[in-house]
């Protein structure tokens, strides 16, 4: 049977542990951006020279100790590094790691925790907007934790369900770019396949299809394809709106209400964290979007895109491509990739830059013909069903994840 013992923070775990990097070496930093929201997986890293920052190795848990980043969960498992190697990271890091009392399993699910995470709130100091925990105020606040193989087990159920939801991202990257290659090689390459008379099947490019110079693109493109307006292919353009704040019976319904953080965290928008009533919805009924639409950012990050997953509204710095035919989805999911990663260059990502609906609307698509659009979708939309599925296979896993953890903490939940 397992035994519970109370305990300070800062006797189960060692805080901001000590580990060398000399001043001045270049070194792998993991900055504060890196960090998803309650997200074990860090997002990459990047050499910088080391002047300053807490340091870690493998095995160590980085918490946001600043508001809001406390408070929006950014907390992560540091295993990215290589075998000894140390790294730094940002000065609003605060690094946790095992000693002989824990387990650095247990102690990342624990700081993703209520009970660690309202103590670490409850420890903040400074003026409102720019708190930050008081780290030898947090080590003195007691808890209650299970003996050593407890810990181990509760991580490991813990565990076993971030590992599939990681096994889904990968698996997602690794099929989204299949999509995309398959899509660079008909429509930027230019070697779609194409039925010879004698009925093989040749790339087009490659085998001598017929090129003609485009004066818009500024080079050659396939006979009979041509530069479109977007909305010449696919007319229904949604701006998306927010309904009155000053009517609280607006929300907090079952209608999703899509913002740019909602389509950055999945690429099918299932959910959002924030939701519609149907009164909210329907007092503006002509901003529904719908199940396999493709929605845009338009306002202060542009560029960044989703397929909408269910009846949905958006805000106003989202414009959706509404009720598309199957054919047109993939190939303008792409095309819209393409344009944002490779015409707005230096724009995307600024703050504040901003693409009306009339300039969405405009957006130049180079258009193949409709069987060949078609063949794409029939290639690809296995694909992308995969995609959703497993997304939607995550989204039920984070949930599970979510409700076992603070009865996991607390010995509410027994494990075997």
């Amino acid at each position: 049977m397992s035994k519970w013992n109370k305990i300070s923070i800062g006797e189960f775990i060692d805080f901001n542990p000590s580990e060398s990097i000399k001043k001045g070496t270049i070194a792998r930093k993991i900055p504060m951006d890196k960090l998803g929201t309650f997200q074990r997986k860090i997002n990459g890293s990047e050499l910088s020279e080391y002047s300053s920052g807490p340091k870690f190795r493998n095995g160590d848990t980085l918490v946001a100790k600043i508001t809001p980043c406390l408070e929006n969960g950014k907390t992560a498992l540091v295993d990215i590094l290589n075998d000894k190697e140390v790294a730094f990271g940002s000065s609003e890091f605060i690094v946790l790691r095992e000693n002989k009392n824990s387990d650095k399993n247990f102690i990342y699910y624990l700081s993703r925790s209520p009970l660690f995470r309202n103590k670490a709130i409850s420890c903040m100091e400074g003026t409102s907007g720019r708190k930050r925990v008081n780290e030898g105020a947090l080590k003195t606040q007691e808890i209650l934790v299970p003996d050593l193989p407890t810990q181990q087990k509760i991580a490991s159920v813990l565990s076993a369900l971030d590992d599939k939801i990681e096994l889904n991202n990968r698996i997602n990257a690794e099929l989204e770019a299949m999509a995309k290659t398959l899509y660079d090689y008909w429509f930027v390459q230019f070697d779609f396949p194409i039925v010879t008379s004698s009925g093989v099947e040749k790339p087009y490019k490659s085998s001598g299809g017929k090129m003609v110079y485009n004066e818009i693109l500024k080079r050659e493109i396939p006979e009979g394809w041509e530069v479109k307006k977007l909305e010449e292919i696919e007319e229904k353009i949604v701006t998306g709106k927010t309904p009155s704040t000053k009517v609280s019976e607006y929300f907090n319904g079952n209608i999703p209400f899509i913002t740019i953080d909602d389509i950055r965290k999945q690429s099918f928008v299932f959910s959002a964290e924030r939701n519609l009533t149907i009164l909210g919805a329907e007092s503006q009924a002509n901003k529904y979007v719908y199940s396999g639409d493709i929605c845009v950012s338009c306002i202060g990050t542009i560029g960044i895109i989703g397929i909408v997953a269910t009846t949905s509204q958006t805000n106003q710095q989202i414009n959706t491509i509404s009720q598309i035919k199957d054919y047109n989805r993939y190939f303008l999911l792409n095309s819209l990739k393409n344009y944002f990663e490779y015409n707005v260059g230096a724009k995307k990502g600024a703050v504040l830059d901003n693409m009306n609906k009339q300039e969405f609307s405009n957006i130049p698509i180079l258009d193949a013909n409709k069987n060949l659009k078609k063949l794409y979708f029939d290639k690809v939309n296995p694909i992308y069903e995969k995609i959703e599925f497993n997304l939607k296979q995550n989204q039920e896993l984070s949930a599970l994840r979510d409700w076992l953890l603070p009865m996991l903490m607390n010995g509410q939940v027994k494990v075997g």
